[in-house]
Order: C-alpha cells, then sequence, then structure tokens
C-alpha cells in the first residue's frame, strides 16, 4: 500500500515538474512563408443564382515555430460574392489567425453569384477574387475564379402566405388527378427551348394537353433534384437534336442532365427525375439528345396498341440512370442508333407488355456503383398490385435486330413471363450479340432456348464485343469486336448511317457504331 501512494505521489510531482518547465505556446508574427495547396481556386462554372459546391485550401506552416497570421481575407472585403470558412468560424474576413509549427489549417470557399450585377455580353461573366494572407511585404494570394452563366429559369410559383410550393394537377387517362409532384404547366411562351441559354428546372415542368414542346438543336436542359419533364395526356414533346462535327462538344445535340456543372458531377447518377410520357400522350420524337444523370431516362406509359408508337428515338444516348435507363410500360417505342449504358437496374425495361422495336441499339451496363437486380435487358408482360395480384398485359412485339446486349453480370437478358393462354408474349432477337451463360441451368423453357430460330436468330452469345471505354460510356467497336460484319443488311438499309453519321449499308456491324480502330494508346 505504502508503495502505491509513494509511485502515484512520484507521478504527480513529475506532473508538475513537467508542466512548469513547458514554455507557454508563443505565436510569432508570420513572414510570408505560408504555404498552400494551390495557387488558384477553380469554383468551376455555377449558374447565376445558384449555389456552388464547397472548395477547400490547406494552408501550410512548414516552419518550426508556431506563427499568427495578422489578418486573412478576401480582397474585395465585404462586397465580395465568395464566403470563406477558417478553421469552423463563417466570414469575410479574419484576424490573428494561428497555425503551430509544422501544422495547416483549412479554409473552405463557397460563391452564389447574379450575374445580373455585372455586364453580361455573352451571358457568361468570370468572376475572380483572392483570398489575403497578411499585407505589405508579407501579403500572399490565392486566387479564386468561378464562371458564372446566365440561364432560362423555370420554377413552380410559392404562396408567399401558406410558403407552399405549387404541386401538379395531371391528365392522366382522361382522369384529373392531384399529385404531390412540385412544378407547374409550361407557358404558351415557354413551349420552345432554344439553343440561345441553357434552361434550369426546378420541380416538373409539364407539357399542357393539346400542346407540343419543341426542343431546339444544341439546346442545354438542367434539373434540380427531383426535377423533370412530364409530357400530359394529349400532349406532345419534339427534340430536335441534329449530328455535331465535335464529338466533344456536341454543338447540335440537344443534352438533359443536372443543373451542378462542377467536374465532380458529370456522371454521378440520380441527379435529377426523368422524362415522363404520361398514358395518353402522342407522337413524341426524341433526336440526336443526350440524357444523362437521371433516376429514369425516359419513363414512357401506356398507348401500346396506337397505330403510330409513343415514342420514336433515333441517335441518341442516355447513361448514369441510377434506376433505369429507358423503362416502358405497356407502351409502344421505336429505337434506332441508341446507346444505353450504366444503370442502376436495367438499362430498358419493357414492362406489363407493350410493343418494342430496337433496331441498330447498344443496351449495355457496366454499372459499378453496387448491387443492380436486373439484367440490360428486361422484358415482362406483367405488374402486381398493393395485394400482390398480378395484372397481366399483351406483350405484342419486342424486336431487336442488329443489337448488342451486353454487361458487367451474366445474363444480360431476363424474359420474366407469366404464362397465360390469352396473353401474348412475343419477343425476337436477330442478329444480335448478347451475354448469356447459364452454366446451372436457372433458365429454363422455350424463351431460353437458344436454339429456337423463331426467337434467336443468327445471334451470337458471349463473345467479346470489344467496346473502347465502358466506364466512360464510350462504346464505340474495336477491331477486335465479335460485332464486325454481323449485320442483317435488311435491318441496316432501314437505318443507313451510324450514331457518328457513317455508312454502315456495305458492312453493317452490330449496335450503334460501326467498328473503328483505337489509337494504339490506349
Amino acid at each position: 500500500m505504502k508503495r502505491r501512494i509513494l509511485y502515484f505521489i512520484c507521478t504527480i510531482c513529475f506532473l508538475m515538474l513537467w508542466s512548469s518547465c513547458r514554455k507557454d505556446f508563443e505565436f510569432s508574427p508570420s513572414t510570408g512563408s505560408l504555404q498552400f495547396s494551390k495557387d488558384t481556386i477553380y469554383l468551376d462554372t455555377v449558374f447565376t443564382n445558384i449555389g456552388s459546391s464547397t472548395y477547400n485550401l490547406k494552408v501550410y506552416n512548414k516552419s518550426n515555430d508556431d506563427i499568427s497570421i495578422p489578418s486573412v481575407g478576401l480582397a474585395r472585403g465585404a462586397a465580395s460574392n465568395y464566403r470563406l470558412n477558417v478553421d469552423g468560424i463563417a466570414g469575410k474576413s479574419f484576424d490573428n489567425i494561428q497555425v503551430l509549427a509544422n501544422d495547416s489549417l483549412f479554409i473552405f470557399v463557397e460563391t452564389t453569384i447574379d450575374i445580373n450585377n455585372f455586364s453580361n455580353p455573352n451571358g457568361t461573366y468570370l468572376y475572380t477574387d483572392q483570398i489575403e494572407f497578411d499585407a505589405g511585404s508579407n501579403l500572399q494570394k490565392v486566387e479564386l475564379v468561378t464562371l458564372v452563366r446566365d440561364a432560362v429559369f423555370i420554377y413552380p410559383d410559392r404562396d408567399n402566405t401558406t410558403k407552399v410550393i405549387e404541386t401538379l394537377t395531371l391528365d392522366i387517362g382522361g382522369e384529373l388527378i392531384e399529385t404531390e409532384l412540385q412544378g407547374r404547366e409550361l407557358l404558351p411562351t415557354e413551349l420552345t427551348f432554344t439553343n440561345e441559354k441553357p434552361y434550369v428546372i426546378y420541380g416538373f415542368a409539364a407539357v399542357p394537353n393539346g400542346e407540343t414542346l419543341t426542343v431546339n438543336a444544341g439546346a442545354r436542359l438542367h434539373f434540380h433534384s427531383n426535377s423533370g419533364i412530364i409530357v400530359s395526356n394529349g400532349a406532345t414533346i419534339n427534340v430536335n437534336g441534329a449530328f455535331s462535327d465535335d464529338p466533344d462538344v456536341l454543338e447540335n445535340e440537344v443534352v438533359f442532365e443536372g443543373d451542378r456543372l462542377e467536374p465532380n458531377f458529370s456522371d454521378t447518377p440520380g441527379q435529377w427525375g426523368t422524362i415522363w410520357l404520361l398514358d395518353g400522350s402522342i407522337n413524341n420524337t426524341i433526336n440526336y439528345t443526350t440524357i444523362k444523370n437521371a433516376t429514369v431516362g425516359i419513363l414512357s406509359d401506356g398507348n401500346a396498341n396506337e397505330a403510330t408508337e409513343k415514342l420514336k428515338i433515333t441517335n441518341s444516348q442516355i447513361y448514369n440512370s441510377s434506376n433505369f435507363g429507358m423503362l416502358g410500360r405497356n407502351t409502344s417505342i421505336s429505337a434506332e442508333n441508341v446507346v444505353i449504358n450504366n444503370s442502376g437496374q436495367s438499362s430498358f425495361a419493357g414492362t406489363l407488355g407493350g410493343k418494342y422495336n430496337f433496331t441498330h441499339c447498344t443496351i449495355a451496363n457496366y454499372w459499378s456503383n453496387g448491387f443492380r437486380q436486373f439484367p440490360s435487358v428486361l422484358l415482362n408482360n406483367f405488374v402486381t398490385d398493393e395485394d400482390n395480384n398480378a395484372i397481366l398485359a399483351d406483350l405484342t412485339e419486342a424486336n431487336f435486330n442488329n443489337c448488342i446486349i451486353y454487361g458487367n453480370d451474366n445474363p444480360e437478358i431476363l424474359l420474366d413471363e407469366i404464362e397465360e393462354a390469352s396473353v401474348a408474349f412475343n419477343f425476337k432477337f436477330t442478329n444480335c450479340l448478347i451475354r448469356f451463360e447459364d452454366n446451372n441451368n436457372n433458365f429454363t423453357g422455350e424463351n431460353y432456348n437458344l436454339e429456337n430460330t423463331s426467337l434467336y436468330e443468327n445471334a451470337i452469345f458471349n463473345e467479346d464485343p470489344n467496346f473502347k471505354d465502358t466506364a466512360l460510356n464510350q462504346l464505340f467497336i474495336g477491331d477486335e469486336s465479335a460485332a464486325i460484319n454481323m449485320g442483317n443488311p435488311t435491318f441496316s438499309s432501314q437505318v443507313p448511317t451510324d450514331i457518328l453519321n457513317v455508312n454502315r449499308t456495305a458492312s453493317p456491324d452490330l449496335g450503334a457504331y460501326q467498328h473503328i480502330t483505337f489509337p494504339e494508346d490506349d
């Protein structure tokens, strides 16, 4: 016991002696020798009045002395459109910021800029400022740069008394249904989208009954979270993109994407809702269009038995959909030169029957953001209600001609039929390259009889399509592709040029692209 007490007393004495010898932190003024993680912070491009992401700057004190920076602040002062956060404190100027020897300091930067406050001859404005550290001969600066873009904003009305945001009443099958979807109908003056300025849409913009939304070549549509386009009963959308000479700029392509322009968001799935073609919408066309980063790229409902297909989509790409790239529900779709990839569920799903014709399409799924339940292509003839009862409808036809259906899972087609004598389930894959291996015999029945030429005519299974880079949605096929020269000329004559406007009639390859030679360094 005495030994334990003696040990305790010795420990207390040691701590007292150590603390009495320790010098208090003494902070010397900085001498202009700070180092920074970057000399310029590019806050990338933002739309006017939409806040940027948060960017960070790391400030290093690599000396052996504890220092105090007399002042840290924005050169424009309180008038600056940038906002800082220094060591957890928000503001635009700070005094006596302390940094320990061989330690660092984090500064976070954001901005929101109203382009109307500046001269704006071209719809863009380059806004700059600096973060200044110290003054006089010790002054150091880090540049801040943001490109601000003007835009046409479409958003629902808000009741200033109740603060309730306007919601949509939709004509669904001739019945008016009040929804909880925030949004409003487009006005007559808003039914033509041009390429003069980008459009930023908050909530769902609905095309009214009997009206047509026309989207001109080169238009850019950006959607906020939980936003999209709804085409009502009796309404139409015509997206009139055109071939672009520059595949990187896509100057004539129409682009649907989210409203975050920073590079970190360029390929992030699920940033916005969908293009929703309601039951009863008619004569919808989409040409030379890129639809990216949606929840569902295109959702088409109803009109399965109309003489003219509900949607004709050509020369278009759908990428990075968090659920489905294209989802049809008892509907009719014609697709030519369409590329779909990177979908959280199926890239194309034709559910509750319907009528579908895909020619020279590349339907792939190389989703890498987690588990996906369904293959690249899903066909079924039913939907289950809230009581788990199956409602059936005819799959009148589902024809895939000169297509590639592939992905990073296996198999990449699912034919989910509830057999009923009175309900049709008609499909056919003609001259298609398909990933389908059933090593464990999990898929039985005539639908999966790959030798049945009335269902699988000249189909190729499990051969390499030789895509350029699936992670970057580059689904061009190369010299080693099993799809080369395997197309049926009857179908290639119907779609004589590929999505890049290359003639394919002489020796058609499968999919949306004629093959190319990849550069050696690829």
